[in-house]
């Protein structure tokens, strides 16, 4: 598991980016767009989140394929730099990173500095026999990382259905948890679910940007959300493109595990 250096905890206003990544608008196109709202939303927000394999669209395989890139690669380093200009932490989504012959759906997060924080692999790929697992290699460590939020678990997507992985974030000291997401709408009313679920049995904050718009074989679903710890919704998204804005207190799970400390009854492991 991989840790990042402490930082000073104070309330902070997230902005989730619920943004459209329908295959039919062109990728520089839509990373143009991306980038603009990130900058738009640097306005009002201290740490800005964007959804999963934004940049291609995360059911478009054949362009993920087509637009990988290196984890040093001009996408990256023009979020890094963004983050920099607007001096905010940025979690960038994810993106399909190309290394060492293989490919990953790889989060990335950086600080107000523009430095790459963290990155994260998705462990659980989605697809069965089809889809990402085509392309993809699944990752196998899990990422905790202190930020404004608290100690901070990423997860990605299809992540949100397996519960162990985040009582493994939270047993590794995570009080919050951001996922980025490319969830469709035929299931949506799961997201809906997980989200409160993750937040509830974790007594953690949870922060989930999902995309909206149209991908092959696949429309995707919005409702970006923000969970509180004990589970109550303090946003949820619609199903268009949309800035999302909350204010989290990074205090409020050290009192609601003091309060409710459900947590120490865990038996099994």
């Amino acid at each position: 598991m991989i840790f990042a250096a402490k930082v000073f905890l104070v309330s902070v206003t997230v902005a989730l980016i619920q943004l459209n990544c329908t295959s039919a608008d062109p990728v520089y196109q839509r990373v143009t767009r991306a980038l603009g709202l990130v900058a738009k939303a640097a306005a009002k927000a201290q740490f800005v989140v964007l959804p999963e394999l934004w940049h291609v669209g995360a059911f478009d395989i054949e362009a993920a394929r087509e637009h990988a890139q290196v984890i040093d690669g001009p996408l990256i380093t023009d979020l890094g730099a963004l983050a920099k200009q607007h001096a905010i932490w940025l979690h960038g989504g994810s993106f399909c990173e190309e290394a060492d012959g293989s490919y990953f759906n790889t989060s990335v997060l950086f600080s107000p500095e523009g430095d790459l924080r963290a990155t994260y692999r998705k462990i659980h790929l989605f697809g069965f026999e089809g889809g990402e697992t085509t392309l993809m290699s699944a990752g196998s460590e899990l990422v905790v990382v202190d930020t404004p939020l608290g100690p901070t678990g990423l997860a990605t997507c299809y992540d949100l259905r397996f519960p162990e992985l985040f009582r493994a974030l939270t047993e590794g000291g995570a009080t919050a948890f951001v996922v980025t997401s490319g969830w469709p709408t035929p299931r949506i009313e799961h997201w809906d679910v997980l989200t409160q679920a993750r937040a509830i049995e974790n007594q953690a904050w949870l922060i989930a940007c999902n995309e909206v718009g149209d991908q092959p074989g696949t429309t995707l679903g919005g409702h970006s959300c923000v969970i509180d710890p004990k589970g109550a919704v303090v946003a949820r998204g619609g199903g268009d493109e949309e800035i999302i804005y909350v204010e989290i207190d990074p205090e409020t799970p050290k009192a609601w595990r003091s309060q409710f400390p459900v947590l120490r009854d865990i038996r099994l492991r």
